[in-house]
């Protein structure tokens, strides 16, 4: 009975201690950086270099990449080969601070943009044609602008409606206000009209956030967000509908239960988390002042593992990742951005095969 005692006793310390590996912090998710056997990204390649800080990568039917350019205003077209053919400088775009054209998404042949224009941040249309766009319906506008957290992420969820995330332009407590655009995730028909089944009948999706980056869903429809922090801890979150994620009341976990805990934390300086993709049974999320490619495996349920840490510093900073047709992660640099140290060949997009 001695002997039993002792092995029980040993037994709840470990399982007490690895409880506390995993909370430290107040909750926090401590990252490694050793990769799960066998799930890591191979070596990249170069697709296309020589760009000027690319904000957004999504992909058309045909497989060819859009990407913008956030200070150029440009949009291009980028072919698996790295054949680049500019579709046109976006009429309108203001690009000063972390503002200019920035979001893009496509369902068929229409393209929707998000880009900072003089007066406010807005969402547009264009139908493209062949390398030609046509004239541009203004689907959103008042979703306030600033010299930073201007938002900036489309994309189109299973549900088949258009998802934005928004900023709170370094104003707090738009995000807290439910009619402030600011500082949100909307959800939108293709027209700009609020989504059937919104949670207050508006486009405001969830609300309290600083300034939302990237937008991503795994195989079960569930919604992943990547939040900048902004001196203790960025975030990734699990996106409910009508879910209020505490901006500016609290930064990373709380115990006060009117606000959504996040499912991984970073220190700012491992992360400053930006676009995020799944693929494989992870998200992966592209850290700009982290200057590393974050894996975070998921559960079925959605919930979170260990974050895994790829080529960090090799790259420099990381702000487009887009999960590729052919079952990689194209991921783009963002060294000209005025915030990083420019190589030779920046900025560049980066093919990444997945084990």
């Amino acid at each position: 009975m001695e002997h039993m005692r002792k092995l029980w006793t040993l037994m709840l310390m470990a399982v007490l201690t690895a409880c506390s590996s995993g909370l430290a912090g107040g909750g926090e998710v401590t990252p490694t950086a050793t990769a799960p056997t066998g799930a890591g990204p191979g070596e990249p390649r170069d697709v296309v270099t020589g760009l000027a800080a690319p904000w957004a990568i999504t992909f058309l039917p045909g497989g060819d990449a859009l990407v913008t350019e956030r200070d150029t205003a440009r949009l291009l077209r980028v072919t698996r080969d790295g054949k680049v053919t500019s579709l046109g400088t976006i009429p309108g775009v203001s690009a000063a601070g972390e503002g200019g054209l920035m979001g893009v998404a496509a369902k068929d042949q229409q393209i929707f943009l998000y880009y900072t224009a003089e007066q406010d941040n807005r969402i547009v249309r264009y139908q493209l044609t062949g390398d030609r766009l046509g004239d541009e319906r203004v689907l959103v506008r008042g979703i306030p602008k600033g010299g930073i957290h201007n938002g900036g992420r489309l994309a189109f969820g299973p549900d088949g409606f258009l998802y934005a995330s928004t900023g709170e332009t370094g104003d707090d407590q738009l995000a807290q206000q439910h009619d402030s655009l600011g500082g949100k995730i909307l959800r939108m028909t293709v027209d700009g009209a609020p989504a059937p089944g919104n949670p207050f009948g508006t486009l405001v999706y969830s609300y309290g956030h600083r300034n939302v980056q990237g937008l991503a869903w795994d195989p079960s429809g569930r919604l992943y967000a990547s939040e900048f922090g902004q001196n203790t801890y960025d975030e990734v979150n699990l996106i409910k509908a009508g879910g209020n994620y505490g901006w500016p009341e609290v930064e990373g976990r709380s115990d006060d239960s009117r606000y959504v805990n996040p499912i991984v934390t970073w220190s700012t300086d491992e992360a400053s988390p930006s676009g995020v993709a799944y693929a494989n049974g992870s998200l992966w999320v592209g850290a700009l002042r982290g200057t590393r490619l974050w894996q975070v495996p998921l559960a079925a349920d959605g919930s979170a593992g260990t974050p895994v840490a790829h080529f960090t510093g090799r790259y420099g900073r990381l702000r487009a990742v887009t999960a590729a047709p052919d079952g990689t992660l194209w991921v783009g640099t963002s060294n000209k951005d005025g915030r990083g140290s420019p190589r030779p060949g920046d900025d560049r997009i980066l093919s990444v095969p997945l084990s």
